[in-house]
């Protein structure tokens, strides 16, 4: 049975605290379960292997990363965790690029999401709030996906699998709350300044750069270090990689402090984009 969205009027003030947040979430979970499935086999639409293309992609990047990293640019990791094989450099690159291509996947996307769904704001009473979770929920099957991958090829080159790595979707969930928070204040900034699509994209790519992925934080000379650890990706990525590659326990503490950050900012992106939204059906 399909699920139903309850009727609301688009130019009525909206609630915006975290308890509305969780209340619309939960209320429409089987519509954003529908559509971020949709938004999946979507992507792969008319493709002869279909949705078999989510798992080749991220082996195919492996093998180049594994082949480029290790064959080419003989590149280590400097022995980080006891462990310098000519394989690990790819393998602890690929985490990195896991958690990058998760947040920049949903940042990316955030500010064409109202303008590619016009319909929803102008002839549909449509719960348009849920748009960027289902762009998320699509990105975190690919992440997972991924992670997937990950761990065979892991299990293949070292004969294990670190046990700690049941803690990664704890170690997820602080960038996941505040890339929402992000997609939310720029979808609907999108929808008034049609330049933040563009800029978004130059400052992920910067992000990528910034963000210890090719590099470990020791290569950083130190007086740039600070700009490195500023980055919100950085310690997530660090996190990523104690608990699926080196085998430690994660930083509690600080998984706290940023789970704590990240749920002001979806406050805040929740809340923006609830009171903008009654000016979208205007400006588009």
């Amino acid at each position: 049975m399909s699920h139903v969205p309850i009727a609301t009027n688009p130019h009525a003030a909206q609630p915006t605290s975290l308890l509305a947040m969780t209340r619309s979430l939960w209320r429409n979970r089987q519509l954003i379960l529908q559509m971020s499935k949709r938004e999946v086999i979507g992507r792969y639409k008319g493709s002869a292997m279909g949705l078999a293309w989510s798992f080749f992609n991220p082996v195919l990047m492996l093998v180049v990363y594994t082949f480029v990293f290790s064959e080419i640019f003989q590149s280590r990791w400097g022995g980080v965790g006891g462990d310098d094989s000519k394989t690990q450099f790819a393998v602890v690159l690929f985490v990195g690029m896991i958690v990058l291509n998760l947040f920049s996947e949903v940042i990316n996307r955030a500010p064409i999401l109202i303008l590619a769904n016009v319909n929803y704001v102008k002839k549909v009473v449509f719960p348009i709030e849920i748009l960027p979770v289902i762009t998320m929920g699509a990105a975190l099957f690919h992440s997972f996906i991924s992670l997937g991958v990950l761990l065979a090829a892991f299990a293949l080159f070292n004969g294990y699998l670190q046990w700690t790595a049941v803690f990664i979707p704890l170690v997820l969930l602080p960038i996941v709350i505040l890339t929402l928070g992000l997609a939310w204040l720029l979808a609907s900034l999108g929808v008034f300044l049609r330049d933040v699509g563009q800029t978004i994209g130059i400052i992920t790519t910067v992000l990528m750069f910034l963000s210890p992925v090719f590099y470990p934080i020791s290569a950083v000379p130190e007086r740039f270090r600070h700009i490195i650890m500023s980055n919100p990706l950085t310690f997530i990525i660090e996190q990523a990689r104690e608990v699926l590659i080196w085998g430690h326990l994660p930083n509690w503490m600080g998984l706290g402090i940023y789970t704590f950050t990240a749920t002001v900012v979806v406050w805040i992106g929740f809340a923006w984009f609830q009171k903008t939204r009654k000016g979208f059906a205007d400006v588009l």
